[in-house]
């Protein structure tokens, strides 16, 4: 089966497929900082350049698209008709890497959080926001005792 767009709109397509400041990443953004946590973006000098780097509470927060990663079971991830084979190996060399980068950086100390965009549709989004502000109120409670100990 070909592709039903011609070589250059394909092309055009693909480029405009952002890696970094993704609407759903931008979602999570602006719930952490509302919520007073602060942190950076995308740090070369961890294992997978996580989305979101809080290290006051050796934390990092990937946020993946559901379609790029092969969210399981998500009605947002649909195997394409066209180019299949080529399509699952990327998909399953993507989801390969999840389970290095998150392994390396447990092994570090740190603490992994992924989000997938269909979390941060409308009817899951509040959900989504109170599971993590929680989780990471739990770790800064955690943090902090450390700290009097």
């Amino acid at each position: 089966m070909s592709d039903v767009h011609s070589a250059e709109v394909r092309s055009y397509n693909m480029s405009r497929i952002r890696s970094k400041d993704t609407k759903p990443e931008l979602i999570i953004r602006k719930i952490l900082f509302a919520n007073g946590f602060r942190f950076r973006l995308h740090r070369a000098d961890l294992p997978g350049k996580p989305d979101i780097v809080l290290a006051k509470y050796k934390t990092v927060i990937f946020v993946h698209g559901c379609f790029w990663h092969g969210h399981d079971g998500c009605k947002y991830f649909v195997v394409p008709k066209s180019r299949t084979e080529w399509w699952l190996n990327k998909i399953n060399r993507n989801k390969e890497l999840d389970q290095i980068n998150t392994a390396k950086l447990k092994s570090m100390g740190w603490r992994v959080i992924e989000i997938f965009e269909c979390h941060l549709k409308k009817s899951e989004l509040e959900k989504t926001a109170d599971w993590l502000v929680g989780e990471l109120r739990r770790v800064q409670k955690i943090s902090t005792i450390t700290q009097e100990i």
